[in-house]
């Protein structure tokens, strides 16, 4: 008689896993970790330091390191995250009791819209919005269309953390001085490039430097699909790199209950002021909320 034996069944090898335990490779994403930043004042001046030299007029700078993402533990299914699509972002609403044209929100509530003209170094953009939500603020970020062409993955980090998203038009060119063809190009080329990336031609519409637009200008975006113009009350003057204490001054100094701020992401001046303008706002009383919040 013959003994057989069957060897034993070596290991299975497990199914891959990324570094956050997905079994498909895909990590998602989490608001960053505010605990990553050791000294916010020290960190964002020392961006300034290495932007100030390259600062153009068209919103670009260099230096600051990007808000790092914290990477989420959950695991899931392959089929999940095969089927699993973001949300779709915010559409644009329409505010009954506000104007066409909005400068500014209701004066009885503690609350402030920052407002920032999206375009620059991306990484200068993390930073700001990390400072922001490390303050527990959420501002309104109007972006240029060809800057979301060069970095597509900003308007996604924006959404995720809270905040407004929308347009500033395609190019950024003085668009109350275009013909009426012109100006859609621009207002729709927007809206094309952040219904691709976010599902939504986003929240709000801001014209392109001016701070007011022009009936035909307002009537082409209503035409888009944006109710509304949204302008501001408080201009920071920040794109004229007056230096971070004159640009804290100049907010701090106009704003009240229900002001829209304008600022811009491309500006070192912005990024070593913001800190000292959430600190001030705070001690009076003054919460920084995202436009929509501000209206609602």
């Amino acid at each position: 008689m013959v003994r057989v034996i069957t060897p034993a069944r070596p290991p299975q090898p497990s199914l891959d896993r990324s570094p956050d335990g997905s079994p498909d490779g895909s990590v998602a994403r989490a608001a960053p970790d505010p605990c990553t930043v050791p000294d916010r004042r020290a960190a964002l001046r020392s961006g300034v330091a290495l932007a100030a030299g390259t600062l153009a007029a068209g919103c670009s700078t260099t230096g600051v390191v990007a808000h790092p993402v914290a990477v989420s533990r959950t695991a899931a299914s392959p089929s999940a995250h095969l089927s699993a699509k973001p949300a779709a972002a915010p559409a644009p609403r329409r505010f009954p009791q506000q104007p066409a044209e909005i400068t500014h929100g209701p004066r009885d509530r503690p609350r402030v819209a920052l407002t920032f003209h999206g375009q620059g170094d991306p990484a200068v953009a993390k930073a700001l919005l990390g400072e922001a939500e490390k303050a527990g603020a959420r501002v309104t970020v109007l972006a240029v269309g060809s800057w979301l062409d060069e970095h597509p993955d900003i308007a996604r980090r924006i959404l995720d953390g809270g905040h407004d998203l929308g347009n500033h038009t395609l190019r950024h060119l003085a668009v109350n001085t275009m013909s009426e063809a012109d100006a859609e190009a621009e207002i729709r080329g927007c809206a094309d490039r952040l219904r691709r990336l976010t599902g939504s031609i986003g929240t709000w519409f801001r014209p392109s430097r001016t701070p007011t637009a022009s009936a035909l200008v307002a009537g082409v975006a209503r035409r888009v699909g944006y109710p509304h113009v949204l302008s501001y009350d408080v201009d920071s003057l920040d794109y004229t790199s007056p230096g971070a204490p004159a640009v804290t001054r100049r907010v701090i100094g106009g704003v009240r209950e229900g002001s829209v701020v304008s600022l811009h992401f491309g500006y070192a001046d912005t990024v070593a002021a913001l800190p000292a303008v959430l600190e001030e706002l705070g001690r009076r009383g003054l919460r920084a909320v995202t436009t929509t919040e501000l209206l609602s």
